[in-house]
């Protein structure tokens, strides 16, 4: 039998919307990446793998339209992402 007792819930912090444009514009560059992975490995792919790179292509070009949407919504532009792809890189590198 399970005990009665209170369990105590946190207060769930709100994210600041430059934290919710930077994990837009991440999602967005790492849609990017997969969306090439998949081209790529759909270029060597045999039998009915090439069928499961179709649905991811699909796939991720589909989320990555609606992502693009949703930041241009937000006023994001292209050279944004790009400037935040290059030093989200320059980021890694340096925690190297």
């Amino acid at each position: 039998m399970q005990e009665d007792g209170y369990i105590r819930e946190e207060k769930i912090i709100e994210k600041t919307e430059i934290e919710k444009e930077i994990e837009l514009i991440k999602t967005i560059i790492k849609t990017r990446e997969d969306l090439k992975a998949a081209n790529k490995n759909f270029e060597y792919a045999k039998d009915d793998l090439v069928d499961y790179y179709i649905y991811q292509i699909k796939a991720n070009q589909s989320k990555l339209n609606y992502l693009i949407k949703l930041a241009k919504k937000k006023g994001i532009e292209v050279d944004m992402i790009n400037d935040m792809k290059f030093s989200l890189w320059q980021d890694d590198e340096e925690a190297v």
